[in-house]
């Protein structure tokens, strides 16, 4: 008999992908008349029912979050900081007119969910276990409004440690013709219709080679934003910069992460602004984000200019890189309590 503890015997770890693997269990709890949320359980993984005049369908209120669970070299699992994906939710829910799970409940609901489905959490090394949080609109309505009902859902999927089966740095393509987010939007919420307008643009820039594409800001089509799904930094010399999240950029959890982390290193970070001209003159570039993780940039192509940026062992970068997910597996001590062991 297999034991639930330990990584499914089933699965060949090796070739652990960034595909869709269906886990055993999902959680879906849903709000009250109130506005509160109970109830909350533990189903086997499956479809959902929804009805066709819900708000997450007639008109995109949904919201989502993105988290791993690790495994320790010892073979615990372990969570990264799941009280700030909590928190963004909340302030995401705020924005749409969603209620939202409190921080408690939220965090349980996503330990249940991991310690249900801990046989689906790679070996140490192998990958991580994805974890997704859904809040949407499930109540009916007819016309402009907020659901009356609100659904949580939280689902798991194993991937590899390699974003979408990436095996080099990052090549990304800046294209100032379409913004990613504009002021007073929902930029700086996980808002479930922020990514899809940015497909076709992607789409471009990766039949032409790129990775992925580095969005400017809306206004002046000059300032570096973020990627399409990922925080973006530079380094020049002993400062790490990043852009402010002034409701255009998603505040990110890996991103909030390695500010804090590059300050415990001795370097200078800065939020602050900075234009293409003075990130084509980094010395390097690197993303953040749950799925990516910290990812070295290669080259940045702008108007047909492309340069490179420095990468490999010896890096800001790969130095962040090893402190942060040190942290996350378990390998480096854990002094910011930043870590939530499942039981």
């Amino acid at each position: 008999m297999e034991n639930s503890q330990q990584p499914c015997n089933r699965m060949d770890w090796d070739k652990l992908g960034y595909n869709v693997i269906p886990t055993d269990y999902m959680y879906i709890m849903k709000s009250n008349e109130d506005g509160t949320f109970s109830n909350g359980a533990l189903v086997p993984f499956g479809t959902i029912q929804i009805e066709p005049h819900s708000s997450v369908l007639n008109y995109g209120q949904g919201l989502f979050e993105g988290m791993k669970a690790y495994r320790r070299p010892d073979g615990e699992v372990q969570l990264f900081r799941p009280e700030e994906n909590a928190l963004r939710m909340q302030r995401g829910a705020e924005r749409l007119l969603m209620v939202a799970p409190s921080v408690e409940q939220y965090t349980e609901a996503v330990k249940q969910v991991v310690a249900a489905n801990k046989s689906w959490v790679p070996p140490y090394g192998k990958g991580a276990l994805y974890i997704r949080p859904l809040l949407f609109g499930s109540g009916s309505v007819m016309g402009i409004a907020p659901a009356p009902e609100c659904t949580f859902l939280i689902y798991a999927n194993p991937i590899c440690n390699v974003y979408k089966g990436r095996t080099s740095a990052l090549n990304l393509l800046i294209d100032d013709r379409l913004p990613r987010a504009f002021p007073g939007g929902t930029g700086g919420v996980k808002n479930i219709g922020n990514y899809s307008p940015v497909f076709e643009v992607t789409k471009e820039a990766k039949a032409k080679g790129f990775s992925d594409v580095l969005f400017l800001d809306a206004m002046q089509r000059k300032y570096v934003e973020e990627v399409s799904s990922c925080n973006a930094f530079i380094v020049k010399g002993n400062v790490i910069t990043t852009s402010p999240t002034l409701g255009t950029i998603l505040p990110g959890i890996t991103r909030n992460s390695i500010m804090q982390l590059g300050r415990d290193l001795g370097f200078q970070v800065e939020e602050r602004k900075f234009s293409v001209d003075e990130l084509l003159e980094a010395d390097e570039v690197f993303c953040t984000g749950t799925a990516v993780g910290i990812s070295e940039v290669g080259s940045v192509t702008y108007k047909k200019n492309r340069v490179e940026f420095k990468t490999g062992r010896d890096t800001v970068t790969q130095k962040l890189y090893d402190f942060i997910t040190g942290i996350q597996t378990g390998v480096l001590e854990d002094q910011r309590g930043w870590v939530v062991k499942i039981d």
